[in-house]
């Protein structure tokens, strides 16, 4: 591990401030409850001195643990869900630790204490770790609280890196400086290198680090020399106290399918198969059916004003239903609140050369087929809650690609049919990346990765950042 910049350890004591502010809270809470409010213990030994001591143990042992457990470690911060994953991992090892220690010293607390203190705590910390994430991201979105890294590699895969890496300021990451192993002629002319100094090659990358500042290198994709210029480059980080970072060339496949089998002097990397169908299917099914339930009983009230306002707006049916292709090229009648005039369809072809969409995608700014209430229910997806009901009879799922249209279908190159493996989805990572803003090489892009590599965790992720999207509606037209 490199360097820890200014930020970093700011940033770390602010966790540590607030993890110990949360726990002192977490048990007190408990300790109060549990004998101010009345209750009674059912042991002999149940005493306010000894729950006190109890709370200290507690404590110490909790703060302990969440260092020790790497939660505040940089490469986690803001990022992804080893933070939270961490944290959990933590507090249920500290309340069982706990539960032993007081078996073995035969000290009897009564199981609600715990029972108040662990969720509490466990909720507070989760809770907390979020707030600071929102601040984190505001600041990286502003150009604050981001590590200075170098890129090194050939042209082609650092424009890559660098691509991902500006449109993706969360990963927490600025471009400083740029080590070629390959030089294309004005390369640094081109975007995305705009303002990204070209420093070295890789044979310099001492002094590129010496001139940049950064804590650092992120090799990206293969090296001339193959693994043993990439091993002798991470001894000489290491004596410069400098992070090494690999980019994979897996970019569509996620962790949780990849498994190292250590093997010496030959490291493997499994990639575990796509599964299209199965036991974890039959769960999202099951998720599916329950929230798309609760959905529709819920918003019940919320779906009839909207029929009625696009009823009374303008002339023509409250529903519209149109054919989109599911999986496995199956066509089911998809609906959304009307929100264009009758004949919508009819005006298409007048409008083909203001088509501002992306591929095979039809799109349009201000398109003079949109109804007055159309507008607004588009913007913040209130036209497509009626697609619950599609969820619900099993045609599509809460999460997954975006539905397509027959003709879109026709004009699919051929990976882009994989997307046609699972069901459609009422969101998805095109809903929660840009939408009508993304080009079509990334929309089908973001669809791919997600077919190969969903995950029930993944999902409840993007129905959460889903409800953020709308809040905040980019791209929506």
């Amino acid at each position: 591990m490199g360097a820890v910049s200014g930020w970093h350890k700011s940033y770390g004591w602010k966790l540590r401030i607030t993890d110990s502010i949360v726990i002192i809270v977490a048990i007190s809470v408990a300790y109060v409850v549990w004998f101010q409010a009345g209750i009674t213990a059912a042991s002999a030994n149940d005493h306010p001195n000894g729950y006190f001591v109890t709370g200290l143990v507690l404590l110490a042992i909790w703060t302990f643990d969440l260092e020790l457990h790497r939660t505040r470690e940089t490469r986690v911060f803001g990022i992804g869900a080893t933070e939270y994953r961490r944290v959990v991992q933590s507090t249920l090892r500290v309340f069982g630790a706990m539960a032993i220690i007081m078996v073995v010293v035969d000290v009897r607390v009564v199981r609600g204490f715990f029972a108040i203190a662990l969720p509490l705590g466990l909720v507070l910390l989760l809770g907390s770790r979020w707030l600071w994430r929102r601040w984190l991201a505001g600041q990286r979105n502003k150009g604050r609280c981001l590590s200075d890294v170098v890129v090194l590699g050939t042209a082609d895969d650092v424009a890559y890196v660098i691509g991902q890496l500006k449109s993706n300021l969360s990963a927490g990451y600025k471009v400083v400086g740029v080590a070629l192993a390959s030089l294309h002629e004005k390369v640094e002319l081109r975007p995305p290198w705009h303002k990204i100094p070209v420093l070295s090659t890789m044979a310099d990358i001492g002094r590129v680090l010496a001139v940049t500042g950064a804590q650092t290198v992120i090799v990206a994709g293969p090296l001339p020399g193959g693994p043993s210029t990439i091993q002798e480059l991470g001894w000489r980080l290491e004596d410069m106290s400098t992070e090494l970072v690999l980019a994979s060339n897996l970019t569509n496949i996620a962790g949780p399918r990849v498994h190292f089998r250590p093997i010496e002097g030959l490291p493997l990397m499994h990639v575990e198969l796509p599964r299209y169908s199965g036991g974890k299917h039959i769960i999202k099914r099951v998720m599916d059916m329950v929230l798309a339930a609760a959905a529709l009983l819920i918003l019940s009230p919320l779906l009839i004003i909207l029929a009625i306002i696009v009823g009374l707006d303008s002339p023509g049916p409250v529903l519209f239903r149109q054919e989109r292709v599911g999986r496995q090229g199956a066509a089911f009648k998809m609906f959304k609140f009307r929100s264009m005039v009758v004949d919508a369809e009819a005006q298409l072809d007048t409008l083909a050369e203001h088509n501002q969409g992306a591929g095979v995608l039809f799109k349009m700014a201000n398109d003079p087929r949109i109804t007055r209430c159309g507008a607004w229910m588009r913007k913040y997806s209130l036209d497509e809650l009626p697609q619950f009901w599609n969820v619900l009879m099993g045609q599509m799922s809460l999460v997954g690609p975006r539905p397509p249209l027959k003709t879109e279908v026709d004009g699919y190159e051929k990976p882009a049919h994989r997307r046609l493996l699972i069901k459609p989805g009422i969101t998805g990572l095109w809903q929660i990346s840009g939408r009508s803003n993304l080009a079509w090489d990334e929309a089908v892009r973001l669809d791919l990765y997600y077919v190969e590599n969903w995950s029930l965790t993944g999902d409840f992720i993007i129905l959460w950042r889903t409800f953020k999207a709308v809040y905040d509606p980019k791209g929506a037209y």
